[in-house]
């Protein structure tokens, strides 16, 4: 029983840190442009695409494969909020934040059926060696699944001090933590609105290509996780950077600690309670205590 749970403990952690890069996208484009790109599931399927056709094709190695899904689906991310999210986001009106939202979701749904116009529906796999499990007092982990947890810390901590070190980062970060405040010391958030999305969308890109490499890529790829994102942004706190981070690891716990007791398929279900809870105690998000950007 203690092996079981320590299984799906560490389980939860390696998604949780896939689930963290979209997460922290999510986070970053609420925070700096003010509404939530549901787009987001799209640009994960984009970013497992892009790894994998130059995974398939030149056969690169992972690095470079995330990479690619880096800049693909940020590039991506930019064209689909300058021709559809930007022309909504200038109007002036109470019901624009919502109005977005609900074009980012047409957007997503327009991205997936591209994707299934051009690759199909079917599962295409990354052509990386296959390597037995690394097994320790019965509890099993794989190789791709250490790799990608390791991946993900390391961006992480790359993004940590792209947000700590240097100056965009920080104007990033203090639109976050409050965007009257950042324009008080001069800071347009709107400025930051190609960027903030590139680097976003991007973040989304990755967590797709390292989820593709562990499993496969199809047209769902980021649909299938786009609720767990979600509330691993609201558990988070939507403003808060290092809360996505939390809420994300917090989310793949919960997440997978439920199948204990439930089947896998209400995995979705366990992310909507959590998403109910959160919104009925604290709204704010259970992690949005966090402290942010010095000023």
């Amino acid at each position: 029983m203690i092996i079981d749970l320590v299984q799906h403990l560490l389980n939860g952690l390696m998604l949780g840190a896939i689930l963290a890069l979209p997460a922290l996208g999510l986070t970053l484009i609420f925070s700096v442009l003010g509404f939530v790109n549901f787009s987001i599931a799209a640009q994960m399927s984009a970013g497992a695409y892009a790894g994998w056709v130059v995974n398939n094709q030149f056969h690169w190695s992972l690095i470079p494969c995330v990479i690619t899904a880096f800049v693909v689906s940020g590039l991506i991310g930019i064209l689909g909020d300058r021709f559809a999210l930007k022309p909504m986001r200038k109007k002036i009106d109470a019901n624009t934040p919502l109005m977005v939202a609900i074009v980012s979701i047409a957007l997503n749904l327009v991205l997936e059926n591209c994707f299934r116009f051009i690759f199909g529906n079917e599962l295409n796999s990354y052509e990386f060696a296959l390597a037995r499990d690394i097994e320790f007092l019965g509890i099993r982990v794989g190789p791709q699944q250490a790799t990608n947890l390791v991946t993900a810390l390391v961006i992480a901590c790359g993004l940590a001090a792209f947000f700590s070190m240097t100056r965009l980062g920080k104007a990033m970060r203090a639109v976050a933590d409050n965007r009257d405040l950042a324009r008080l010391k001069g800071i347009n958030p709107d400025s930051l609105s190609n960027m903030a999305t590139f680097i976003g969308m991007g973040l989304a890109g990755i967590g797709g290509s390292l989820l593709a490499v562990d499993t496969s890529a199809d047209p769902a790829t980021g649909a299938r996780l786009l609720l767990l994102i979600f509330a691993a942004s609201v558990v988070g706190g939507l403003s808060s950077l290092q809360g996505a981070i939390l809420g994300a690891l917090f989310i793949g716990v919960v997440s997978e600690m439920s199948m204990i007791v439930i089947s896998p398929v209400y995995q979705s279900a366990v992310a909507f309670v959590a998403i109910l809870l959160v919104l009925l105690v604290k709204p704010t998000g259970l992690f949005s205590g966090i402290s942010g950007a010095k000023r």
